[in-house]
C-alpha cells in the first residue's frame, strides 16, 4: 500500500488523463511509459520513476512540481520545513523536496533535491519548453547535459539555462549530490 501522497498523485494522474479525454493507450503513445505501467500508477500500485514523471509532464506540457502540486489540496503562504512534500523516485533514490511550493499567483518555485552517487536521470523532453531555471550545486558533484552540452558542477556552482530539450543529471559513482533548483 502506497502513502497518502503516492495514493493522491495516483487519483490526479487518472484524473488528468481522463479530462483530456485520452485513454490510457494515447497516454503510452504521446509519454513512451507502457500502458501496464500508466494503469498500474493510476491505481497506486506502484509509485511512479523521476523519468516516468518526467515522460507524463512532457506529454501534458507541465512542470513536473505543478503535476506533483495537484497531490496538493492547499495553499498557505508559510511553508514550513515538516509540511514541505518530499517525494523519493523508488527505482534511484533521488529526492526532491517542494521548499516554495508552484502556487496560483507565484511565478517561482524552490526545489531541494538529492542524486545518490552512480545515479543517471534522464529526461527525454521538457514539461514546458523556454522554462527558465537556476540550479545552485550545495555540496557535491552533478553533471547536468542541457540540450547536448554537459556541465560539470560542484558545491557552490550555479547553472543558469531555459529548458528547451532533453536534460540529463548524473553523479559519479562515489560522490552524490545535493542542490536547489529555482524553476521561474
Amino acid at each position: 500500500m502506497l502513502d497518502n501522497l503516492s495514493s493522491r498523485l495516483a487519483r490526479h494522474l487518472s484524473d488528468l488523463r481522463r479530462s483530456r479525454g485520452w485513454s490510457l493507450e494515447q497516454l503510452a503513445q504521446a509519454s513512451g511509459v507502457s500502458r501496464a505501467t500508466l494503469s498500474r500508477m493510476e491505481k497506486a500500485e506502484v509509485s511512479p520513476t523521476a523519468e516516468n514523471l518526467g515522460r507524463l509532464c512532457a506529454a501534458y506540457g507541465l512542470p513536473m512540481s505543478r503535476l506533483l502540486m495537484m497531490a496538493e489540496d492547499s495553499f498557505d503562504p508559510k511553508v514550513p520545513y515538516e509540511r514541505q512534500i518530499e517525494w523519493r523516485d523508488p527505482e534511484t533514490g533521488f529526492t526532491r523536496r517542494s521548499v516554495s511550493p508552484p502556487s496560483a499567483g507565484l511565478t517561482g518555485e524552490v526545489l531541494e533535491c538529492h542524486l545518490p552517487p552512480g545515479t543517471t536521470i534522464t529526461y527525454d523532453a521538457p514539461p514546458r519548453p523556454g522554462q527558465e531555471h537556476h540550479l545552485i550545486v550545495l555540496d557535491g558533484a552533478l553533471t547536468l547535459t542541457v540540450d547536448g552540452t554537459s556541465h560539470a558542477l560542484n558545491g557552490g556552482d550555479c547553472l543558469r539555462y531555459h529548458l528547451s530539450g532533453a536534460t540529463r543529471f548524473e553523479t559519479e559513482a562515489s560522490r552524490g549530490a545535493r542542490y536547489i533548483l529555482v524553476l521561474i
